[in-house]
């Protein structure tokens, strides 16, 4: 089948779709949306319609439009809609609330459309887009230990906490999201111009997400109880599991990390574990909710925050429920950031990789909210082309247009077009233009960070309400964060140390990686060259199944700083690797990786692009193999010249051009030169 690709196709040219009953459905790739046979890339910018003048929408859309996006990013907000006696106002009252209207606007104008209905979408909205008759509803609120309201001091007001598990509030979400598919139903491609759907927003228990923080709502605790009961099945296995004599599953859940042995370890992770479940489950019923009037038909998809990783957002578990686990991307131009975008983006990619669907950047900074740090224009250039070097096939500008509690947006609230605009404008065409989304990022490295790993950093994590992401956004890690003593500290601390000299040593060396999380190891092994597991002592099960299918099949692992023997719980020893699989695994200490990577490099050679000290370099390939863009980034803060040797990357390159500038840059000597300014990439086409 040829698929033809679609950038902004009039309204005109859908009819014929639009009155076909039987219709495709949207479809996710790793390029893209497929509609039928047309890739629309995912190239997105955000515009509030709630926020602007309805005479304003047209204008900035169709700058929207001539920035070079295919799609349109849109909140539909419920505190919003909703006015106080519980009553809904979709455009019959308030002409700014006709959500519907807006949308038929930016059909008329070629765009489609992402519709973000929540019920919790952030935006800069007090109370994050919930009532306040919701939030302010004692049956709906988290609880503490202590059973009180738990707080968010969230800029311009702090507010309570809803509970994901409270029958109640989910009832609430739930009649709030039937009433937006009643709505935006109809609009489903091919009728309109809805083409993805997200289930809430970055769900991380509305950043109160420390394992003892909460939720100890009554009705979460008797989910927690089912979840012990089916994962132990009789109060047997249960009370011999955490050594204790029970007769049911009653049991209360831990407020504190007080474990001193295995057995009391697992009650803690039993703990978290029910967390991350907890969260699918309810991210499970809100898509259930939308289902019925039409946006059944098109894919869904959910963002991760910042400082994911030390969140109870399990992606292995939402990929369950939505088929894009894409990432958000506030970071500043420096040096830390390119190598944190790099872990963070090659996980991501990876999942998307392994499961088809695009490498998404739901949220990539365009401008910033007045109470956050401040982000230039140079940062965000900066976060952009790494996030593109990283592996992100599409992203969505947030902001694309202006808006109250929001800076720096290349359109404003009218629709003039700005000093960035022409960055992104630029940047879109670039992407457009080398058919970016359908190349890959040419790595042979994998580095398997289990989630077991993350999960005993959130609960050993020692700085009560202020989250272990917040540490992790600024760079920070167990060291920083963690309870310091027990008998699992240690562990814990010796896996973070490996996991961050290993990185240093892969990037020093120019020596290309991948991330990989538990459920697309195998993935991401079948095409590396060798791999490393991070272990804290203990692994899962299915993880350790998974590598040993994949070294018995000929993959090289390498296991540090220690090999694992137990499972995460320290109370079952996992069976030894199979002689298959033995052969071709090994046990590196932190203080012999640098040698380990040498003997690896000579004896199978993996890509190893060397640029320069405080330099990186990205190769992405086409289906056949072949080079197609490089990208070259300095972190430091001073000018430099970054030379790459043409015979690493393959094919009869003669020249790189400058996706964005035009500027060429000629080959000399088998080397390519590629000046930098200070804290900048560049997006190369090769030739």
């Amino acid at each position: 089948m040829s698929v033809q690709i679609s950038t902004n196709t009039p309204l005109e040219k859908n009819a014929a779709e639009r009155d076909s009953s039987d219709a495709p459905r949207p479809k996710l790739s790793r390029a893209g949306i497929l509609l039928g046979e047309r890739l629309v890339p995912l190239l997105s910018g955000s515009v509030h319609y709630f926020r602007l003048e309805p005479e304003s929408w047209r204008p900035c859309l169709e700058s929207l439009r001539d920035m070079g996006c295919t799609v349109v990013d849109v909140y539909v907000p419920w505190s919003v809609h909703e006015d106080p006696q519980g009553n809904f106002d979709f455009g019959r009252y308030e002409p700014a609330l006709d959500v519907v209207k807006f949308l038929r606007i930016a059909e008329e104008l070629g765009l489609f459309a992402l519709v973000r209905p929540g019920p919790h979408i952030n935006a800069e909205l007090s109370g994050f887009g919930l009532p306040e008759r919701v939030l302010w509803d004692r049956d709906c609120q988290a609880r503490s230990p202590a059973g009180e309201a738990v707080i968010l001091p969230m800029p311009p007001l702090a507010f309570p906490v809803p509970s994901y598990a409270s029958r109640k509030l989910l009832n609430e979400a739930c009649a709030w999201l039937r009433r937006v598919g009643e709505e935006l139903g109809p609009l489903a491609w091919p009728r309109g111009p809805i083409v993805l759907c997200q289930v809430d927003n970055e769900g991380a228990m509305y950043f109160r997400d420390g394992v003892y923080e909460q939720d100890y709502h009554p009705d979460s605790v008797a989910l927690y109880r089912r979840h012990l009961e089916s994962r132990y099945g009789t109060p047997e296995a249960l009370g011999a599991a955490y050594g204790i004599v029970t007769e049911t599953f009653d049991v209360t859940p831990p407020h504190r990390f007080d474990a001193q042995d295995s057995r009391e370890l697992r009650r803690q992770l039993d703990w978290a574990e029910y967390q991350e479940s907890s969260i699918a489950d309810a991210f499970a019923l809100f898509r259930q909710a939308m289902s019925g009037a039409g946006l059944e038909r098109v894919p869904t998809c959910h963002n991760l925050p910042m400082g994911e990783s030390a969140t109870p957002l399990d992606p292995s578990r939402l990929g369950k429920v939505v088929e894009c686990v894409g990432m958000d991307y506030y970071h500043v131009a420096a040096e830390a950031s390119s190598d944190v975008i790099l872990k963070r983006t090659s996980e991501v990619t990876t999942r998307a990789d392994a499961f088809d669907y695009p490498a998404f950047a739901v949220e990539l900074a365009a401008g910033f909210p007045p109470f956050f740090p401040p982000l230039t224009e140079e940062d965000n250039r900066f976060a952009a082309l790494s996030c593109l070097s990283a592996g992100i096939r599409g992203f969505n500008l947030y902001m694309a247009v202006e808006r109250d509690r929001w800076i720096g947006s290349p359109i404003d609230r009218f629709g003039a077009q700005r000093a960035s605009f022409e960055f992104w404008a630029r940047l879109n065409e670039a992407v457009q233009r080398t058919r970016f989304y359908e190349l890959s990022r040419a790595a042979d490295i994998c580095v398997v960070v289990p989630r077991s790993l993350h999960r005993l950093e959130r609960l050993l994590h020692a700085f009560g309400p202020i989250s272990a992401a917040a540490f992790d956004i600024m760079g920070l890690g167990a060291y920083d964060s963690c309870l310091e003593q027990g008998p699992f500290a240690a562990s814990l601390f010796d896996a973070e140390r490996f996991l961050r000299s290993l990185l240093r040593e892969l990037s020093e060396r120019g020596l290309a990686y991948r991330v990989c999380g538990n459920d697309s190891v195998g993935y991401a092994l079948a095409q590396s060259r060798f791999g490393f597991v991070v272990s804290a002592g203990g692994l899962e099960r299915e993880l350790w199944r998974s590598l040993n299918d994949a070294a018995a099949s000929g993959a090289l692992l390498r296991f540090g700083p220690t090999l694992p023997r137990t499972s995460p719980s320290g109370l079952e020893l996992l069976p030894d690797l199979t002689p298959a699989a033995a052969e071709r695994s090994l046990v590196v200490a932190e203080h012999a990786l640098a040698g380990e990577l040498d003997r690896l490099n000579d004896a199978h050679s993996p890509l190893r692009l060397v640029a320069g000290r405080g330099l990186r370099c990205s190769l992405f390939r086409d289906e056949a193999g072949a080079p197609r863009v490089l990208f070259v980034t300095n972190t430091t803060p001073e000018p430099a010249l970054a030379r790459v040797e043409l015979s690493a990357l393959g094919g009869p390159i003669t020249e790189a051009v400058d996706a964005l500038d035009g500027a060429t840059l000629r080959a000399t000597f088998g080397t390519l030169e590629a000046p930098l300014s200070p804290q900048s990439v560049r997006m190369l086409e090769l030739r």
